[in-house]
C-alpha cells in the first residue's frame, strides 16, 4: 500500500495483529460469560492481540454483523482474581460496545 505526501509516493507497512486462541487470553471464559448475559445469541467469532495497543481486540458476530470491542490486556489479568470492580469495568466497555448500533458492521 502506498500514500502520497508532498508529491512523493511512500510506502505503508500495515501491521497485523496478531490472532490469538480464547486460552491465550486472560480471563478468556469471564468476558464471553459476560457477552452471553448481554445477548446470547452473540458469538466470539476471532481474537487479536493488538501490540501496540496492549490491548485484545475481539470480534462478535451476530445474524449478518460484525462488532470489534477491544479490551486492554491490565483489565483482563486483573480479572483472574475476580475483582467486582473491574467486572463492573468490563462489563461497562462490553455493554456499551454491544449496544452501540454503530459498533455493528453488516459483513
Amino acid at each position: 500500500m502506498y500514500k502520497i505526501i508532498n508529491n512523493k509516493k511512500l510506502e505503508v507497512r500495515k501491521t497485523m495483529d496478531r490472532q490469538v486462541t480464547k486460552y491465550e487470553v486472560p480471563s478468556y471464559e469471564l468476558v464471553e460469560e459476560k457477552i452471553k448475559e448481554i445477548d446470547g445469541s452473540i458469538i466470539v467469532l476471532r481474537i487479536f492481540y493488538i501490540f501496540l495497543h496492549i490491548a485484545y481486540k475481539f470480534q462478535l458476530i451476530k445474524n449478518d454483523k460484525l462488532c470489534s470491542i477491544e479490551i486492554p490486556r491490565k483489565l483482563l489479568e486483573g480479572l483472574k482474581g475476580r475483582n467486582l470492580l473491574l467486572e463492573k469495568e468490563l462489563l461497562k466497555i462490553l455493554d456499551s460496545s454491544i449496544q452501540h448500533s454503530d459498533c455493528w458492521i453488516k459483513v
